[in-house]
């Protein structure tokens, strides 16, 4: 057999049921953004708002999603700048409570809470397998006494329209400080029936009674665990050479 076609059927054999990962890389610091203070600079970058909304015990009552992330405003979201450290650059976003509704004005009544989050695409078969990690640094922004606050990476079955949560992953950010600190969720694609449904990751913000909801976050990484198959394939070509030499001795 020539070299040429045991590298082909190496490479075969390496992939032979190349399944499609529809899953991708997403990093972000907003420092890039054309005009940061642009009202669409979020949701031209994907990323999209919505709440659901609870009586004082905790009963749902009602929800509306999804609307492109508004930049600036009291309603959900903003690039912002003037509180980044060292590592943070320019600037961030800024992540708070819906203040345009009116359930605000029913005292502690009604909780509200909002969502910020962008969708990072479908699972695919060949993602399968494969351990994501959602990396970021975070800070107060505008702390309330009534404030729950936490990012969070999740699947949603969206393939028959019930957004069930199949997965969700999250991280406090309540507790933040003005000193930026890191954090990391993890999602590990174990399931075959996750195959078709949606990765979102993103950010929550609680409130009633209008009390304060912000936490900045900067530095965004979401990427997977798993080697790219460019290097099982480097590997593979490595095994075909010593094969091949071993074959001519």
């Amino acid at each position: 057999m020539s070299l040429r076609s045991c590298l082909a059927l190496s490479v075969a054999m390496l992939f032979p049921l190349a399944a499609q990962a529809d899953l991708s890389n997403y990093s972000q610091n907003f420092e890039n953004f054309p005009d940061p203070a642009g009202a669409t600079a979020l949701s031209g970058d994907g990323w999209l708002v919505g709440a659901n909304v609870f009586d004082s015990s905790g009963g749902f009552l009602y929800n509306y999603f999804a609307f492109p992330a508004p930049n600036g405003g009291p309603a959900f979201s903003a690039v912002a700048s003037g509180a980044a450290g060292p590592g943070q650059g320019t600037f961030y976003m800024n992540t708070y409570n819906d203040y345009n509704n009116g359930d605000h004005g029913n005292g502690s009544n009604n909780v509200i809470e909002a969502n910020i989050f962008r969708e990072m695409g479908l699972v695919g078969a060949g993602d399968l397998n494969s351990v994501w990690t959602f990396d970021f640094q975070f800070a107060v922004g505008d702390p309330g006494p009534e404030q729950d606050a936490f990012a969070f990476v999740k699947v949603l079955k969206t393939s028959d329209g019930s957004f069930a949560t199949l997965y969700n992953d999250t991280f406090d950010t309540a507790g933040a400080t003005t000193t930026w600190v890191d954090g990391q969720l993890s999602l590990d694609i174990n399931d075959a029936s996750w195959v078709g449904e949606t990765v979102q990751i993103g950010f929550v913000n609680t409130a009633s009674n209008f009390s304060g909801s912000g936490v900045y976050y900067d530095n965004l990484n979401f990427a997977s665990a798993v080697p790219e198959p460019s290097s099982a394939l480097i590997v593979g070509i490595g095994a075909v050479g010593f094969a091949m030499r071993r074959r001519r001795k």
